[in-house]
């Protein structure tokens, strides 16, 4: 391979990490920031991912989510896309709502998709800004000057993951597709 990173083994498997901010939530008086909803364009936007993702592939073994109620949504919508486009008999991931996604920075992130069982060959980490943003301009730099905003609401980014899940962090883990989901509400 030419982009710096060793050719795919046995001993060294491609794994894929894909990596979205929760989409479009509302900013009402009332509820606290962990209990906010969805807006209906959010709500359009989840499922528009979850299509694309079943378009191409990429069903998750794993499903890292913070546990606020827009991320929450957010998988929710991203479950009945992926559902839509995925064949019968496809395996459902495994769900954790984890409170450090919610509350903690990149490096949190990052040490929670570290500790990933190497038997899992796709992880999907539902979170905030500017945590996974954040996380994903580290994991491959060249690819974060693609968007020096991060990612939008409802923005993935999947990035190539070459090695243990333990190992990542220590070298270039590629942005190797990026959407932005823009479904239609009403």
């Amino acid at each position: 391979m030419t982009s710096g990173h060793p050719a795919p083994t046995p001993a060294h498997p491609v794994r894929t990490l894909i990596l979205i901010r929760h989409a479009k939530a509302e900013r009402p008086d009332g509820p606290v920031d962990i209990d906010r909803s969805l807006t209906e364009r959010g709500q359009a936007d989840a499922l528009a991912s979850g299509a694309w993702l079943a378009g191409r592939g990429l069903t998750p073994d794993l499903v890292i989510c913070s546990p606020s109620k827009r991320t929450r949504q957010t998988w929710h919508g991203v479950a009945q896309g992926l559902a839509a486009g995925l064949a019968a008999g496809a395996s459902a991931p495994r769900i954790s709502y984890e409170r450090r996604v919610y509350d903690g920075g990149a490096d949190v992130l990052l040490a929670l998709v570290q500790a990933v069982d190497d038997e899992v060959g796709t992880v999907l980490l539902i979170g905030h800004n500017p945590s996974v943003s954040v996380l994903s301009a580290r994991l491959d730099p060249e690819g974060a000057a693609d968007d020096s905003d991060g990612l939008r609401t409802a923005g993935l980014a999947v990035h190539e993951v070459t090695g243990s899940w333990a190992e990542l962090g220590g070298g270039p883990a590629p942005v190797v597709a990026r959407h932005t989901a823009r479904g239609r509400s009403g």
